[in-house]
């Protein structure tokens, strides 16, 4: 089918005006692989993986899907991996609404059944949020026709592969018709997963503009067509001189290293270069960019990035708040940032091409070999497809840096030349299974042992292992540890989740999370205090504990004696090493929580704990929600802790003490602006609504439209605030001159 030529014209049942939306989007002829998705259905129904590079139109292939599917009447589904692709998703779907097309978007509340998105007729979410609607029995999914799985290839990836995998398997069993749209990068068994699917495989290595491979040794560029280049090196490090190379050419640089301290080292260097290549009208943007950055986070962190901005360059990486990243992605692709130094995370779907690639670190640190390892060739080929830019790009490079003649070859037949990896099931685990098989029998998708069996064999998994047994194995010791933590009843082959499991499945904890929750809070003799629920929920899998550093074991085992009547649940020995570790490791992720919600300053926080405002930013986010399952799961047992859960919770959720819960529960107030208007003698909403509007004004450093709106939003019957003078020397002037960064907040304690 490779050649066959399609005009978007030609594609059938497209709503009406659709076709010429594409067309005055400069689409007229598809992409080859475009083609060959049409020819093999994917416009009439049909099922179809799609395995081809980055930037070669996979995203037309699931518009063509889903749109034909809404025109005779259907309703689709786009799953994507991360949150960050699905605003991103959304808003390119939005086009369609003019169109008749109604688009929404889910990806948090787990406990929720998104009943509203039954009007929709596009949804994007997580494989996370889906499987958690289907959970909940979301009713609107029996009425899905269409499903797009964007990345499929990360069903190979053992944290989040297993619950796409998982949900794939259910919407396809729910639905007996429904039409599968999987798209992947190049992958060395694209063929495998059409097979689970029941699709038609379109295989295909095009792309819209030239990709060169290469490896630079020296001041040698050797690429995968057998030329030179001569690479100017000056005094230049290697990664320096080429993206000065790239400079020259008006083109951007994405630079590629194995760690977050690589990263901002990088920017920061790389700023040097970048700084020379900047005309007037771009340092003045950049400067705006840059105090943006400052204004989302008061850390050292995001002053070194706005720094590294205003000079051209930034880093990327999952330390970074959201706010941080999205400024950095959109000055990026609006070609003001020259250069962005990432981890490999900015190569996981984001859309930020570039000219040139450079994959100047090819191995990093790996727990489970105790030492640095290879990247996988996939992961590498991701980062190379981010090279090139159709339509301003005349090619995309991708380079690697060798430091040797050997290293040169190696680099060559290790990345250049080799295959991608076939992608593997990684359900046949444990921690996988415990909250699938939960899962599966609590939503009525297996009512005995052999239905659990039989719906496991719709996996990836199941048409992938040679292991004979292993599955079922690894079933029993789940069904059986479900059973102790009175989650799952067992009778003769019979399963049935109790109100506890059902209770857990909704909550889309992991159950061993559950199981942790559930024993210290049965443990509690008095009232739970806050820092010993952070310590709980600190201590569950579904929490990423601190790591400890050099010295640290010391330090919190001091204060885990200091504090032990306030964990719920038995301290280990010291003796018992990996345990007592993991016990340190919670309550120093206890102790940040706490720091946090005791309105330490986010710098402080950074500093102390050696993580970013991302981090804080997860770390707080994970507390919320398990806090909310602690709390739901008191109220199933008949607990009476429910009231300081929900307290603890909503500490951490501000940021604040205890007493300033009820003023930073007002929108635009937070952790800062809570606390100045509590020392000026405002401490509640009621008192907010009635102190005099100078006193509130010169509380909030006379940022008269924040103060309005904050009056406005608490129910004050009068906020206009004209002709007001603010108490005190505070003024808008003055607000600026303290380093208010106009928000009132510079912290995270404001997640709107």
């Amino acid at each position: 089918m490779v050649g066959v030529s399609v005009e978007i014209a030609d594609v059938p049942d497209l709503p009406e005006g659709v076709a010429q939306h594409f067309r005055e989007q400069g689409i007229e002829e598809l992409y080859p692989p475009q083609a060959e998705a049409v020819e093999a259905g994917v416009a009439e129904g049909e099922s179809v993986v799609a395995s081809v590079p980055t930037a070669s139109g996979k995203t037309l292939v699931a518009e063509l899907a889903m749109l034909t599917s809404v025109a005779r009447g259907g309703k689709a589904l786009y799953i994507v991996p991360l949150r960050a692709l699905a605003s991103e998703k959304k808003a390119e779907f939005e086009a369609f609404e003019q169109y008749g097309v109604d688009v929404g978007v889910s990806t948090g509340n787990y406990d929720s059944d998104g009943d509203w998105l039954a009007q929709k007729d596009v949804i994007v979410a997580t494989s996370e949020k889906v499987d958690s609607l289907v959970r909940n029995g979301a009713q609107w999914v029996d009425d899905l026709t269409c499903v797009v799985a964007d990345e499929v290839h990360l069903v190979d990836d053992s944290h989040r592969g297993p619950t796409l995998e998982v949900t794939l398997a259910k919407l396809r069993k729910l639905n007996a018709n429904l039409q599968t749209v999987a798209l992947s990068a190049t992958v060395g068994n694209a063929d495998e997963i059409a097979d689970w699917l029941d699709a038609t495989l379109v295989d295909s290595t095009w792309r819209p503009i030239d990709l060169r491979k290469g490896v630079l040794y020296g001041q040698a560029l050797h690429l995968d067509d057998g030329s030179q280049t001569q690479i100017s090196r000056g005094n230049e490090k290697a990664t320096a001189a080429l993206v000065e190379d790239t400079l020259t050419d008006e083109g951007s640089s994405l630079v590629f290293v194995n760690s977050r301290r690589n990263a901002e080292a990088a920017a920061r260097r790389l700023s040097d270069v970048t700084r020379d290549h900047l005309d007037p009208e771009e340092r003045e943007r950049l400067e705006d960019v840059a105090a943006r950055i400052r204004d989302a986070s008061d850390t050292q962190t995001s002053d070194d990035l706005a720094d590294a901005v205003a000079k051209g360059a930034a880093f990327h990486h999952a330390g970074l708040a959201s706010d941080h990243r999205e400024l950095v992605e959109d000055a990026f692709r609006d070609r003001l940032v020259k250069v962005i130094a990432a981890t490999p995370t900015l190569a996981a779907g984001v859309n930020t091409p570039s000219r040139r690639v450079i994959v100047r670190d090819w191995r990093r640190y790996d727990g489970d070999v105790g030492g640095m390892a290879p990247l996988d060739v996939l992961e590498v080929h991701q980062m190379f497809g981010r090279a090139g830019r159709p339509g301003l790009d005349p090619y995309g490079e991708a380079v690697l840096i060798a430091n040797s003649h050997d290293e040169l070859d190696e680099l060559f037949d290790r990345y250049v030349w080799a295959d991608p990896e076939p992608v593997r099931s990684k359900l046949a685990a444990e921690p996988a299974l415990r909250t699938h098989i939960l899962a599966t029998v609590a939503s009525g998708f297996a009512d005995t042992e052999d239905e659990l069996v039989s719906f496991l064999e719709r996996t990836l998994y199941a048409t992938q292992t040679d292991e004979t047994g292993r599955l079922e194995t690894v079933t029993e010791n789940v069904l059986e540890y479900l059973e102790r933590n009175e989650f799952l009843e067992r009778e003769d082959g019979d399963l049935r989740a109790t109100g506890l499991g059902h209770r857990v499945s909704q909550l889309y904890v992991d159950p061993m999370s559950a199981a942790e929750i559930v024993h210290g809070l049965r443990a509690a003799d008095d009232r739970p205090t806050a820092f010993g629920l952070y310590h709980l929920v600190s201590r569950t899998p579904d929490m990423y504990e601190l790591y400890l550093r050099s010295g640290d074991r010391e330090e919190y085992t001091e204060l885990a004696y200091e504090r032990e009547t306030e964990f719920l649940g038995s301290m280990p020995s010291e003796f018992e090493d990996s345990a007592f570790e993991d016990w340190l490791s919670a309550l120093k992720t206890a102790r940040l929580l706490e720091d946090w919600a005791s309105e330490l300053d986010e710098d402080a926080i950074t500093d102390r704990y050696g993580v970013g405002p991302g981090d804080i930013r997860g770390k707080v986010e994970t507390a919320e929600w398990l806090l909310n399952a602690a709390e739901r799961l008191a109220g199933e047992l008949d607990l009476e802790w429910g009231p300081a859960i929900r307290e603890a919770r909503k500490r951490v959720e501000y940021g604040v003490a205890e007493e300033l819960l009820d003023l930073a529960g007002v929108r635009n107030v937070g952790r800062k602006r809570a606390r100045r208007l509590y020392e000026a003698g405002v401490e509640n909403r009621a008192d907010l609504r009635e102190a005099d509007k100078s006193v509130v004004l010169g509380a909030l450093r006379g940022r008269r439209k924040t103060a309005e709106s904050i009056l406005e939003n608490v129910g004050r019957k009068d906020p206009d605030l004209t002709g007001v003078e603010a108490e005190g020397d505070a003024s808008e002037d003055a607000a600026g001159a303290s380093g208010d960064d106009g928000s009132g907040q510079q912290s995270l304690g404001d997640f709107e």
